[in-house]
């Protein structure tokens, strides 16, 4: 909570208070709680919602502080998905003969509330889910305030059943009784169904089972669009699946029942477990433990040390492990290890948007899926699940999706609304309102029409669901990328952002610093203020306004973006800063067309410099042998992290002159040595080089802190080895935890920047 405003009348006396409350306060059962809590104090009145959240009038006599007592309880009782941001109360005439307290229907106008993400099943719902006595014994659809869908299922605020995609399934007499009755957990559920009146599944559950078991690929309709499935224990149905989606190397995710199946084959933390268990259940990355017997197919994650792990958080998920565990009755068993393990992955083709609507599934995944399990419930927005590890004794996002959007981020001040539209590689947007910034799902690579088409559906549905108009929006200098040109057709004030400033800036944001600060940008690839190919920088970030202090030694990048396909070809140029050009040819020719490359570095013909750290990371791969072509981005570097046991430094391994630093000792001394070993310098060594380059600059201007970004510090390794060195010298070191440190957190900074532009311009 972020402030109470409170008035108060004479003690004994009847005072009645108007008071509202903001935040994350709608669909997640805060009216029955009010309603709750003024029976419980004897207080008369009503509560409602409207645009700008909840409103309250109560009334009672002070004696007692009975009203007291009920602001109070607003915030330390309120229900498990609400988010209180403020409680605001004014004394206002009280009524005579008012007698108690009543819920009223909502009221449209101006909003300034927010729908809340959607919720695992909550522990009151599987209690039913799996007794067989209850009337929704195994239905696939049951919720109610305190879990089930929210964000993907509604089209506008406020937040009402006409408003979503359960508009068209009329309650029974028997949920019309739970809906209304304000004792209920279901009360004013808006999601609220049963096997008589609710959606149904077009499979049965037991017959979904089969088909997995048997080896199949199931695509089933979940909370933000469909999972493809398949038995994670079966070598061939894994390796049909990535065929078939043709998804090169990337790793799959796992759905498992509980964190204790999880322990069989992963590390689980106690703050990974938390992660897991937690009501927005997004995959996690667990490091590897034991193989099991049977070992999971070796094409989940090949040559990763992690694997991306989730628990059910749908009906439907539950009822597949509880199936497989042959029905019991009751919850025990949610909790003791079962055998089921499933791949669980965004179906989502050729790279394009994952699948929403019924018709939409059997047209696209016609190929892919040997039974495709739908329902009656239209997705309205479309949401990937969230993807999340522990860095630096902290959660980190490497994607934000379902159960964490729409939530806004809190920034420092009020700012103008302003939309800004990401790069070109891991899309989102943001939107600001006041002073929130709500970051969107993630998009994806705005490299196909359909994939433009969800930029453009999750703008709409961002302004309407916010009721926000922009008055300018923010995109990347870079002028070819395709979320610059859909700025450009808005019709808005444009205003280009640099993306190296954007990475700084959104940390900044996210932390609500103010003034200036010194930020280390270490990502793939960002057009440079001087038209130059950016990644390894060192910027002095001042809001709206960026100075650029130093930057890693340039590498060419020969054939100019396939160097960042093929790493070999930054082993080769790597190879020709060392002085040791001769040796392309006999040391990389296998892969490729070496002594083309070697010609083409030495001519300067399309191989444009860069002081991009992820291509520092990819020449390393490449000298090491770790990966020569990269099956997708960041595959080469993922796997090198993976290596890493324990981080050594090479003395002398780096040198710093005009604020450049230049890794090339470091990268000459991998040839000498193992991949293990290569693996544990190259991360050890560049943090002490990183932290060794930022100091002077630092201590110049008596900072205490740094900010890291960028998608070189989705590795953990690094960005702890980061942190803790900047520790152990006095600075603290901030790095994204609420949008991702690669380009899905780049709207976040864009937007930053461009409203503080649009705030001095607004000033002068």
């Amino acid at each position: 909570m972020d402030r109470i405003r409170t008035g108060k009348g004479p003690r004994g006396a009847v005072t009645r208070l108007r008071v509202r409350i903001r935040g994350q306060v709608q669909g997640v059962g805060f009216r029955p709680f009010v309603h709750g809590l003024a029976h419980r104090f004897g207080l008369t009145g009503w509560v409602l919602n409207d645009g700008e959240g909840v409103l309250a009038e109560v009334q009672g006599e002070m004696q007692g502080n009975a009203l007291d007592v009920f602001l109070a309880a607003l915030n330390a009782e309120a229900p498990p998905l609400a988010r209180i941001d403020a409680v605001e109360s004014t004394p206002i005439p009280s009524l005579a003969g008012e007698a108690g307290f009543a819920i009223r229907a909502s009221q449209a106008g101006s909003v300034t509330t927010g729908v809340g993400p959607d919720a695992a099943v909550c522990p009151a719902c599987l209690a039913e889910l799996f007794d067989p006595r209850d009337r929704r014994y195994r239905y696939p659809f049951l919720n109610c305030t305190h879990c089930g869908p929210r964000f993907t299922i509604t089209r506008r605020l406020p937040y009402d059943r006409p408003q979503t995609s359960m508009a068209g399934f009329p309650l029974c007499p028997d949920c019309a009784a739970e809906y209304a009755d304000p004792t209920n957990r279901r009360f004013h559920a808006q999601p609220t169904a049963c096997p008589a009146c609710g959606p149904a599944l077009s499979h049965p559950i037991a017959a979904i089972l089969a088909a997995l078991s048997a080896g199949k690929i199931v695509a089933i309709k979940g909370l933000g669009g469909f999972h493809l499935a398949c038995n994670a224990f079966d070598a061939e149905a894994v390796a049909r699946l990535r065929a078939r989606k043709q998804r090169n190397g990337k790793p799959f995710a796992l759905m498992v029942a509980n964190a204790a199946s999880a322990e069989r084959f992963a590390e689980v933390s106690a703050d990974e477990r938390t992660l897991l268990e937690g009501i927005a259940r997004p995959v996690v990355l667990l490091r590897r433990g034991s193989p099991l017997t049977p070992t999971l197919a070796p094409d989940i994650a090949p040559d990763l040390a992690w694997l991306g792990v989730m628990l059910p958080y749908t009906p439907i998920h539950h009822l597949l492990f509880h199936e497989a565990a042959g029905r019991p009755e009751g919850t025990a068993w949610l909790d003791q290890p079962q055998d089921l393990t499933l791949v669980m992955t965004s179906a989502n083709p050729g790279g394009e948007p994952l699948a929403i609507g019924n018709a939409e599934a059997h047209r696209r995944l016609e190929g892919i899926a040997d039974l495709i399990v739908d329902h009656d419930r239209d997705i309205l927005v479309r949401a990937d699940d969230s993807v999340v590890r522990m860095v630096a004794g902290a959660p980190a996002f490497l994607r934000r999706g379902r159960g964490h959007v729409p939530v806004p981020i809190r920034l420092l001040r009020a700012v103008p609304p302003v939309l800004a539209v990401g790069g070109h590689l891991k899309a989102t947007v943001c939107l600001t309102r006041g002073d929130e910034a709500f970051l969107s799902q993630h998009i994806g690579d705005l490299d196909n029409a359909a994939t433009l088409n969800f930029l453009e559906e999750t703008v709409a549905h961002l302004r309407r669901i916010l009721d926000v108009e922009p008055v300018a929006v923010a995109h990347d200098l870079h002028p070819d990328f395709q979320s610059t040109r859909f700025a450009e057709s808005l019709g808005l004030p444009t205003m280009p952002v640099q993306h190296h400033h954007a990475h700084i800036a959104a940390v900044l944001a996210e932390h609500g610093v103010d003034g200036p600060s010194l930020g280390l940008a270490l990502d793939g690839f960002g057009l440079g203020a001087d038209g130059g190919s950016w990644g390894g920088e060192m910027l002095l970030v001042d809001g709206p306004r960026f100075e650029r202090l130093g930057h890693l030694a340039p590498l060419a990048q020969p054939g100019g973006d396939a160097a960042a396909r093929q790493p070999w070809r930054m082993a080769a140029a790597a190879l020709a800063r060392m002085g040791r050009a001769a040796e392309i040819g006999p040391r990389l020719g296998a892969h490729g067309p070496a002594e083309g490359v070697r010609r083409m570095i030495e001519a300067g013909f399309n191989a444009p410099p860069t002081s991009s750290c992820g291509r520092w990371f990819d020449a390393a791969c490449g000298l090491l042998g770790v990966r020569a072509v990269a099956g997708f981005e960041g595959e080469a570097p993922m796997a090198l992290e993976s290596l890493v046991r324990t981080p050594t430094v090479l003395e002398g391994g780096w040198r710093i002159a005009d604020g450049v630093l230049d890794l090339t000792p470091l990268l000459e001394s991998l040839l000498q040595i193992n991949a293990q070993d290569g693996a544990d310098r190259f991360h050890g060594t560049l943090a002490v080089a990183l932290v060794d380059w930022a100091m002077p600059e630092l201590a110049a201007r008596g900072f205490d802190r740094i900010a890291l970004s960028g998608g070189c510090l989705m590795n953990a390794v690094l960005a702890e080895g980061l942190t803790a060195g900047f520790r152990r010298r006095g600075i603290t070191a901030l790095l994204p935890r609420r949008a991702p440190a690669n380009d899905g957190g780049l709207s976040l900074g864009q937007a930053w920047v461009a409203a503080l532009t649009v705030l001095a311009n607004c000033a002068k």
